[in-house]
Order: C-alpha cells, then structure tokens, then sequence
C-alpha cells in the first residue's frame, strides 16, 4: 500500500519503517476517501434509512483477528462498503425523520477534518493557543447571534465552552453547583441536596446526578400535563420545593429545557428561575435541540428569562450543520466550573496560565484531553453566515408546518400536542381505530401507533421514532436532515398512509 507497505523481515529484522504520515501517500488515500463519501451522498436515498441486519451481523463477516500484513486501502474501502454501510443507520438521509437530527455539512466535515489533520491536545492555552483563542472567540459569535445577555460572554466577564455533548454539560455545571453549596453548607450534607427537572427532562440530568453523588432518592421529575403543553409549571416546582425544604432538604440545582426530547415543549424559563433564586439554586437551561432556532429573531422569545439563568447550552451538531461532537456551553460565573473541575499538576505548569491572562479549557470540562472543536464550528459560521443558517432553519420549520398541514387533511391522524419548531407528534385517532373495536381505549390505540411506526421502519424508506407523552404513544416526525426537501416530507406522508391504510384493512 504504497509507503505503507512493510517489507519481509530479514534475519529477524524488519526493513524499511512505515510511513504513516507520508504526504503524498497521504494524499492519494485521502482523495480516495473524499470521493468514497461523495458519492455515498449521492445515492444515500438509495438505502434503507434504518440498518436492516441483526445483531451479531458484523462478527459473522469480519476476520477473527487483526491483519498481520497491511491491506491496501482501496480493499478497506470495499469492505466498508460490503460490510459497514448496510450496519449504518443513515442519519444523513433525506428520508430521516427519527429521534434529533444531527446534520452535516460541507462546511462541517472540512473544519472536522482540519481539526483531525492538526490533532492537536489543546488542554490549556500553551498546547496551542489558537485552540483555545478560537474557540473562545467563536463562542462570543454565537452567544451574539442567541442574543444571549453579556453576562454569559467572556466580553461581560462570561464565558463559552465547547463540551462534546449535553450530558457533559450538564454534569459539569451540576459538580459545579455542588461544590459551591457544600462550601457553603459543608460537605457533609451533600445528603441533602435536590436536583430538579420535569418528567420531559432528558435523562442526561439525572445520570449526571448519579455521577455528581446526588442521592436517587433526591432527584425530583416534577409531573407535567397536556394543560401547560407538557412545560414545567413555576407552580409545581415551588409546590415540590417547599416539601423538600419542609423536610430538611437543600434545593441545588434546576434544568428547565427549551425543546424537550418527547414533543419539544418548552419550559417557561423565567419563571422558574424566579422560584430557583429564591432558594438560592443553579439554574442550567438545556436546549439541546431548539436553542439553534433561538438564532431566529421570531423564536428568541423562546429564552426569555435566560439572564436569570447560571447557564445554558445547545447542540450545534444537532440542527446547527456541525458534526458530531460539538456541545455550546455558557456560563455567567467560570470561577465556579474553575473552582469545581481544576487540577494544576507540576507537569502542567506554564507562564502562561500563572500569569491568569489565559483561559485553561481543561477546567472546564471533565477529562484533560480536548479536541479543537472550534475550527468546525468557525468554518460553519464563516462558511454560511447568519443570513443563510436562519434561512436553512426556517425551510425546515416550514416543511415541517408542511406535514402537520397534510396531517390535517387526513381525519384519521391527529397531532397530539402543538409543534414548536420542526418536529410534530401525532397518530392515528382512537375514534379511527375504534371504529373496528368494541370499546376503544388508550392501550389500545397505543399498540396501533406502535406496530403502525414498526411497519414504517421495517420497510426502510422513511425512519421516525416514537414518545409516550401523558400516556399517549406519539410518533415523532423531525425534520432536520441536510438533504432533506419538502418532497421528501410528501413522500414521507404517503408512505405513512400507505402502511396506514394496511394496518387499518387488517384490524
């Protein structure tokens, strides 16, 4: 494979070393690969969006032990594509609707693979400060464009940080939250301390809690109902809270979400962090999902009352054309995170960080190691501009507003709780499938939707996904995906009709 071919050992001696960065070799291989993932964006609709094999699949193909000799990359790629891409489940497909997207883009893979190229271990300001002046800078970009207040900017004594997912996000803030109650409270008390959210919170929270040491028992997943659109109630939350402290127990931590992963509701973020300040709790808003519509001028209303906040974070590598992973991070107060996730080895120590003229990312987040992230997420804003991300957001709200309208046109569906941003939930009606029942009840209008979402999947040209909200199983339908077209949706409905029309022929 080129310099990457071994000679046969001689005597007991290899010959010439490989090569593994050789720039020519590596520009040949390279371009190979360029072309290979062209052209599976070309025929990606060809696949069925959701893998069809069984678990154990791969094991069965693939050789029980490493190479001892190298292969050439052009045979890899052939096994990539005989034995890998029918185990993927293609979340670029224009015909993905399932769970959140997690769109790419030209822009986005290009800023990944620069950061790949350089590779880079940018743990602190020294290991190579564009690293972390980048990211930094970009970080007060995007907080413009949210509109977010100055506080949460490194200009107004903020700042930003590029986590990989939510889940870390929120652990770091929590641990952060932690330490500063138990200063305050005393360690051992840490007993004591409530975390809170809602039965919508994605579950993130509450294995960050575990993480954080929080007792199970101390976790709080305030009941929602269909009357409030399955948003968080100030008056629920302060109802929950007053009975923990009427127990003894100490309110640490709230994480209202704007855009919830069952239906997207939306937390009312003022309010609740009115009741949190009065018990002196951390408020960290997820947004996981939504917070790149909040780039919208006619959403932003969506994160009022953010300034009340301690944090907040969204996923620009969900709806924001940047690759997986890239979690956006602010925090009002970083002495907090500092004070919490710091370590300051001897091996560590530099001019630069003891002068406190520098930001050292690894205190901000959990391990020490760290990617350059940012150089994706500048070649997407550069790449694009604000003019055409929010042009790109709004057609998928729009073919979203689409599909709910053809949802309407059929009496047998319904939407079972109001769309926010760009994804609808809805179903077949219970008085539909009454209509071939004696009694028609929620179970059973349950298993309809649910073996009605089975047979979409199964037959591979659309994947969505599924919640149960209030006890009403919903079919999730997300635009989201790069690719995706309004005829794309049209061809998506058809096929929900059509398997519709089966099920319903049957029952």
């Amino acid at each position: 494979m080129g310099s990457l071919q071994n000679q046969k050992p001689e005597n007991g001696f290899t010959g010439a070393p490989i090569k593994p960065l050789d720039p020519e070799e590596f520009r040949r291989q390279g371009h190979m690969v360029i072309d290979f993932l062209a052209d599976y964006y070309k025929n990606v609709e060809k696949y069925p969006v959701r893998s069809q094999v069984q678990p154990g699949y791969l094991r069965k193909r693939l050789p029980e032990s490493a190479p001892h000799e190298p292969e050439p990359i052009e045979e890899i790629l052939q096994d990539v594509q005989k034995d890998i891409v029918p185990g993927i489940t293609h979340w670029q497909s224009p015909n993905y609707y399932a769970y959140f997207p997690s769109s790419g883009s030209i822009a986005g893979f290009l800023g990944e693979m620069l950061s790949t190229g350089f590779n880079v271990v940018g743990f602190n300001w020294m290991s190579s400060p564009a690293a972390t002046e980048l990211e930094s800078i970009v970080m007060d970009w995007l907080g413009k464009m949210l509109n977010l207040p100055s506080s949460f900017l490194f200009s107004g004594g903020g700042g930003g940080v590029l986590q990989g997912t939510t889940c870390e996000g929120i652990l770091c803030t929590l641990v952060a939250a932690r330490d500063q109650m138990l200063n305050k409270i005393g360690r051992d008390n840490i007993g004591k301390l409530v975390v809170y959210g809602s039965d919508q919170t994605h579950s993130a929270l509450q294995k960050a809690a575990q993480i954080a040491g929080i007792e199970p028992k101390n976790f709080r997943a305030v009941q929602t109902t269909k009357a409030t659109a399955f948003g968080l109630t100030a008056e629920a939350l302060r109802s929950t809270i007053e009975s923990d402290v009427e127990a003894g127990l100490v309110p640490l931590f709230l994480c209202p979400t704007v855009g919830t992963t069952s239906s997207t509701a939306v937390d009312p973020i003022g309010p609740l962090c009115e009741v949190a300040k009065e018990y002196g709790m951390w408020v960290h808003v997820d947004a996981a999902y939504a917070g790149s519509a909040c780039i919208l001028p006619e959403y932003r209303h969506f994160l009022d009352g953010v300034e009340n906040a301690d944090s907040f974070s969204f996923n620009a590598h969900k709806w924001f054309l940047t690759t997986l992973d890239c979690c956006c991070l602010w925090v009002k107060n970083p002495s907090a995170l500092v004070k919490a996730l710091s370590t300051y080895p001897e091996y560590l120590r530099n001019k630069a960080t003891d002068s406190n003229q520098v930001v050292d990312y690894k205190d901000w987040q959990i391990t020490l190691s760290r990617r350059f992230r940012s150089l994706k997420l500048w070649l997407v804003l550069r790449s694009y501009g604000v003019a055409n991300l929010r042009k790109f957001l709004r057609s998928h709200i729009q073919m979203a507003k689409n599909f709910e309208g053809l949802i309407g046109m059929d009496k047998r569906f319904e939407v079972v709780v109001p769309r926010n941003f760009a994804t609808v939930c809805f179903r077949i009606s219970p008085i539909e499938i009454g209509k071939n029942h004696i009694v028609s009840k929620e179970e059973v209008t349950n298993e309809f939707n649910s073996k009605l979402l089975e047979s979409i999947n199964e037959a591979g040209k659309i994947y969505v996904t599924h919640a149960v909200i209030g006890g009403v199983y919903v079919i999730r339908f997300c635009v989201g995906t790069t690719l995706t077209e309004n005829r794309h949706v049209i061809l998506a409905w058809k096929t929900i009709q059509e398997h519709a029309n089966a099920l319903l022929s049957m029952s």
